[in-house]
């Protein structure tokens, strides 16, 4: 675990050396911040319009987290299947380029740590843009009223989907050299993953199910809206463990030829 940690800290540093990191990360918050205002003016809107009519019914049913928070998460899960890839690409194939990555193999360290060490440093930078993000909820329990509890789990769901996308983006960068291949490579492995359950209602009820529970919009909805279930959790936790162990296994093939 030492090697793991020491291999992250040296990879975190990187990141905050390389001027893509500062890139995604302002375009992130940039893109956040316009969703947020956006939505929230809409809210503000809608709001005005049912007031004037005097429809106290309606506005009951008006409320911060179904028209702000949780269409802003959707939109930044989308934001995060574009800017993932540009985060990950490095991690591995940017080693086999410079030539540094033959050096890391055959050092006394095991392709586990190796693999570990990559993914938690990249999986803490994912996760400090999204604490970053947390201001907007700030502001709004700030100045108005929503449901905290539905807004934490929104996140969490947020942060289990940023990891996932980090250990997809790590194994594409494994098996290239070309930091433009991995990228792409990721990007359509988790569009793939979010536009799987599009054709489950042309199937049959098995196949139906199956393809929603692959599909990542599927897990991700439920944890926004405020459902905490143990079911969508291990889908994320099974997400990343196969995509870190298909990692693993790429590394050590390269270790071994």
């Amino acid at each position: 675990m030492k090697n793991s940690l020491i291999i992250a800290g040296k990879e975190l540093a990187a990141f905050f050396v390389q001027p893509v990191a500062y890139v995604v990360m302002s375009v992130f918050l940039l893109l956040g911040g316009f969703f947020f205002f956006a939505l929230l003016r809409r809210f503000d809107l809608v709001l005005q319009i049912y007031a004037a009519m005097q429809n106290p019914q309606v506005l009951e049913h008006l409320n911060l987290n179904s028209w702000v928070i949780e269409p802003m998460l959707h939109n930044l899960s989308i934001v995060l299947v574009i800017l993932v890839p540009a985060i990950t690409m490095r991690s591995f194939a940017e080693e086999k380029r410079t030539g540094t990555y033959e050096l890391l193999l055959t050092a006394p360290i095991r392709t586990g740590e190796i693999v570990a060490g990559k993914f938690i440093a990249a999986a803490l930078f994912v996760l400090i843009m999204i604490g970053l993000a947390a201001m907007f909820p700030l502001i709004l329990i700030l100045f108005g009223n929503p449901e905290i509890g539905v807004a934490f789990s929104g996140y969490l769901g947020l942060s289990f989907l940023a990891v996932g996308f980090v250990a997809v983006g790590l194994f594409t960068s494994s098996v290239t050299q070309n930091q433009i291949i991995a990228a792409i490579s990721c990007f359509g492995v988790l569009l793939m993953l979010y536009v799987i359950s599009w054709p489950a209602e042309s199937g049959g009820a098995a196949f139906a199910g199956l393809l929603r529970y692959i599909s990542l919009p599927e897990h991700f909805s439920r944890m926004v809206s405020g459902i905490i279930d143990t079911k969508d959790i291990v889908y994320f936790l099974s997400l990343i463990f196969v995509a870190l162990f298909l990692t693993q296994r790429s590394v050590e093939s390269a270790r071994w030829r």
